[in-house]
């Protein structure tokens, strides 16, 4: 919900980035208002034992539900040289995701709504644990919107559940021009590459 209506009850929790340990806090009304979900905990896993290059300066990379920001806080650690836009409809989501960006020092955080992103904006990278239970429906428009905003050898890297569907969003996403493979499984979650539409 863009503005829960819930009592506020936080969390704190740690991640471990390159960097060291990450403090956080999430909250209620906020997806995985407990901590760290699998689901990001598989994607973080496997996206840290990938050799990747990093990101030429200036550029801008795209966390599409931010959440409380640990997806968010770990771009901004492996491409410090980019903008990491955080971007979610849930205001509490945004304000935890800021409150965390900024008691670990990381000033390269862009926390907004997805309205307030200019649309000219391009991504090198998205990396993303997408809202599955909005529906297909929207989750496809969703996924759309931002996949066609990647930079023309731009990589998404989505992690999805493979009882909620992994598999044939693959094969959806491929269908629709976006070349997709599975890079990782575990815990009953996949983790999809998704090249930039050619």
């Amino acid at each position: 919900a863009p503005s829960p209506s819930s009592a506020e009850k936080t969390t704190d929790f740690t991640i471990e980035s390159s960097r060291g340990p990450l403090t956080m806090r999430a909250g209620s009304g906020v997806f995985s208002q407990h901590g760290l979900d699998k689901g990001t905990a598989v994607l973080l896993d496997i996206m840290a034992r990938r050799n990747l290059p990093p990101c030429p300066p200036g550029t801008n990379v795209l966390d599409i539900g931010c959440g409380s920001g640990a997806i968010s806080l770990t771009m901004a650690i492996q491409y410090a040289d980019s903008t990491v836009y955080a971007v979610d409809i849930n205001e509490r989501a945004r304000e935890l995701c800021t409150e965390n960006a900024t008691k670990n020092n990381l000033s390269n955080i862009r926390v907004a709504h997805p309205d307030e992103v200019d649309t000219d904006i391009r991504f090198t990278h998205i990396w993303s644990n997408p809202p599955i239970r909005i529906g297909k429906d929207a989750l496809h428009e969703l996924l759309l919107t931002w996949l066609h905003r990647l930079t023309d050898d731009g990589t998404a890297y989505l992690v999805v559940s493979k009882n909620l569907g992994a598999d044939s969003l693959a094969t959806w996403l491929t269908a629709n021009g976006f070349a997709t493979t599975r890079i990782g499984s575990s815990k009953g979650f996949r983790v999809l590459k998704v090249l930039a539409h050619r």
